[in-house]
């Protein structure tokens, strides 16, 4: 943490983390939603396609609480050695606007998106649910990991990546976690779709993360069994996404708010674009899910999840009240 001459505090991305571990992100989350937070209510974020990219405004606002990020996505960056998403947030007082302080905003997506995920899949999955498969091995994907740890017994993880390097890495950080871990790459899908270690790991799978910039589905549905959770963060655009549309038909789709899906959520908005489902095949957004006003159906349990800032908002404000 430090205070720039302005005044204004920065807590920096070691101070969020220490402050704010991911099982109280989780816990803070879910409270908000239970204290009558509506996601529906968070407006809709303006998406400003710039030439190196896209550049995000995230305004959200409770009672004690006003907030805003600031994010850039350069999908040039990770060639770079740079952050593909970079960002800041700022948090006011909710009754005068005054700020109060500046955050890492790479920290604060990194936390949030994750513990997002893992409060859905509390609610979502079978409870002895073990085995991860990870699609990416990203940040999202060391900290989706480590979040779904905090809701379920997880001990075995198969890391899916582009990169060999880069997916064993992961395998290798989460068997110095204690898991039984090993790394794929996409090759490791063939000779077909239904076969290989990629398709077996998949059809075994209790829970699957998707954390990948990919714009086409990373498996065939049909391999996902009947009662496998599955949480797809990688996408918030219309024509992008992670799942095909076999999985999501026969999926009880939750969504963090139907307003946002239905404008951002490619993995949704294509399927309903070709006439596979229609809006009313989204079982209930995560306020539902928490009342427990969402029934699992008996097939597979699907999580789609954008990103909004009221969940930037919930955690930046943990956040600020541990620090003072």
């Amino acid at each position: 943490m430090s205070t720039p001459a302005g005044g204004l505090p920065y807590l920096d991305a070691a101070t969020v983390e220490r402050l704010v571990p991911m099982g109280r992100a989780v816990a803070v989350l879910e409270e908000a939603l239970r204290a009558g937070l509506d996601p529906e209510a968070t407006p809709q974020r303006p998406v400003v396609d710039v030439a190196a990219g896209q550049l995000l405004l995230m305004p959200a606002a409770t009672r004690r609480y006003a907030g805003v990020k600031v994010v850039s996505i350069a999908p040039g960056n990770p060639e770079r050695g740079l952050p593909r998403i970079q960002g800041t947030y700022l948090l006011f007082d909710g009754d005068t606007l005054a700020p109060l302080a500046a955050l890492d905003g790479i920290a604060l997506t990194s936390l949030r998106t994750p513990a997002v995920s893992a409060l859905a899949i509390r609610h979502l999955a079978e409870e002895g649910a073990r085995r991860l498969v990870v699609f990416g091995s990203g940040p999202q994907a060391y900290g989706h990991v480590a979040a779904l740890r905090e809701v379920r017994p997880v001990e075995e993880v198969t890391v899916v990546g582009r990169d060999a390097a880069r997916a064993e890495a992961l395998a290798a950080h989460c068997r110095a976690q204690g898991l039984t871990a090993r790394a794929l790459t996409n090759r490791d899908a063939a000779p077909g779709p239904t076969a290989g270690p990629v398709a077996q790991a998949v059809a075994g799978a209790d829970l699957v993360a998707c954390c990948t910039t990919a714009r086409t589905p990373l498996f065939p549905g049909k391999l996902a069994r009947d009662g496998v959770a599955v949480v797809a963060v990688g996408s918030h655009e219309p024509g992008a996404r992670e799942l095909d549309d076999d999985l999501v038909a026969r999926a009880t789709v939750v969504v963090e708010a139907r307003a946002a899906a239905l404008e951002e959520a490619g993995d949704l908005l294509v399927p309903i674009g070709r006439g596979t489902i229609t809006s009313r095949h989204l079982a209930g957004n995560l306020a539902d899910l928490i009342a427990g006003r969402v029934v699992a159906g008996p097939g597979p349990r699907v999580f789609k999840s954008t990103g909004m800032a009221w969940e930037d908002l919930v955690v930046a404000a943990a956040a600020y009240e541990a620090w003072t």
